[in-house]
């Protein structure tokens, strides 16, 4: 089935994400970049409010539907595609605004799946930074984190938490455990 090749990268705001997807990517697997980033340079560009400290539903309603788009492009893909966050993530910041998960979403949830295995990375302060993208505080990184380990479980998901190592070996760990599943 196609959306077992579907793997997510998830966890904490800098925890080094995108620094993991793109040493996937340099190894030749096909990457999905973070759709939160896209969107707060878009928005800043235009003068746009859908940004998560301004209008975070907004955010969060156009980050499940690039996310939904980036799934649905991959599905014909015949081999492992890493994600940078995924819907998943955008729903749990939705229940964690509104307090419920709408019949909608429950419905994505539940149709859409990706591979039963999300890797986590955890809070690392020592990597940890903002910028003009990344207005979170360090304190509201590792909330977020909190959620989504909740979250990802929740949906049924096994969660499997990224070691901090230097990026190559944090590879070879997600690989290794995706050849192992």
């Amino acid at each position: 089935m196609m959306a077992l090749e579907r793997y997510v990268l998830s966890g904490c705001s800098g925890g080094g994400k995108s620094t993991l997807l793109t040493e996937l990517g340099r190894r030749g697997y096909r990457t999905v970049s973070e759709p939160g980033r896209e969107i707060v340079r878009e928005e800043l560009e235009k003068g746009g409010d859908a940004l998560p400290w301004i209008n975070p539903q907004a955010f969060a309603d156009r980050a499940i539907e690039m996310s939904v788009g980036a799934f649905d492009e991959v599905a014909s893909h015949h081999a492992p595609v890493f994600f940078d966050r995924s819907f998943i993530d955008a729903v749990s910041f939705v229940v964690h605004l509104t307090g419920a998960l709408s019949p909608d979403l429950t419905q994505l949830v539940q149709k859409r799946r990706y591979a039963p295995t999300v890797f986590l990375v955890p809070p690392w302060p020592e990597i940890f930074v903002t910028d003009a993208e990344r207005k979170t505080s360090y304190e509201d990184a590792v909330a977020e984190y909190e959620r989504l380990l909740v979250s990802f479980e929740l949906f049924g998901y096994k969660t499997v938490i990224v070691p901090k190592e230097p990026v190559e070996k944090r590879a070879d760990f997600v690989l290794v455990s995706i050849n192992a599943s």
